[in-house]
């Protein structure tokens, strides 16, 4: 499929049929998209929790859903996998040393040689940007899991997989629920991935965007 192709065919999956699931290679596939997603200065501050039992996903139901967003429930407990997007609490020391090193064992530079150090200085200059002068750390981190969120829709459609993004959570119910502040993480957001249901009504319906050009200036 085209990009256009991939995009046309991808939209927010309303209902899911139960019954059919991912195979383990398609959803090795996406794992590997959300590990490889871009971020900026490669901070990549997130965690996902995968859940694909039938147990996990009515726990997560339970918590994040069944109150207020109960009309989301089924798009939780139907679908062959579940993704609770994470973002990390913080930024620290030990973490961007980790990064750094994880990158020189990746063999993007040699450990402390210039490259290295000029790496280092950069991403610490923009998260301290946002950590001390526009104070805005953890939405820029939660910027970056957005980033994530739109490849793996986007490499979900390309395996004529569905799926749906999903806000309508209580994402301090999922914090409490699977332990997650104390492993230094935040609920962001979910993902809920399988096959349409056959009589998913959103499925036949026709995309509507805004006109290009009403929303692509060219200079």
């Amino acid at each position: 499929m085209t990009p256009t192709a991939i995009m046309q065919r991808r939209y927010s999956t309303k209902a899911f049929d139960p019954a059919r699931k991912i195979s383990a290679a398609d959803w090795q596939e996406l794992e590997n998209v959300m590990r490889l997603s871009a971020s900026s200065v490669n901070s990549q501050p997130w965690h996902f929790l995968v859940l694909e039992s039938d147990d996990a996903k009515q726990r997560f139901a339970r918590a994040g859903t069944d109150d207020k967003y109960a009309f989301n429930s089924p798009k939780i407990t139907d679908a062959s996998h579940v993704v609770l997007f994470c973002t990390r609490s913080t930024l620290d020391d030990d973490y961007l040393n980790h990064l750094l090193d994880t990158e020189a064992s990746d063999g993007r530079f040699k450990k402390d040689d210039e490259f290295s150090a000029m790496m280092d200085g950069a991403r610490r200059l923009f998260i301290d940007l946002h950590r001390h002068d526009l104070k805005d750390l953890q939405h820029w981190m939660d910027k970056q899991v957005y980033l994530n969120y739109g490849s793996l829709l986007y490499a979900a459609s390309s395996l004529n997989i569905d799926a749906v993004p999903l806000e309508g959570i209580d994402p301090v119910a999922l914090d409490a629920e699977f332990g997650l502040r104390e492993k230094g993480f935040n609920a962001l957001g979910a993902g809920s991935l399988g096959y349409r249901a056959a009589d998913d009504f959103n499925a036949e319906l026709p995309k509507s965007r805004l006109p290009a050009d009403e929303i692509f200036t060219r200079l």
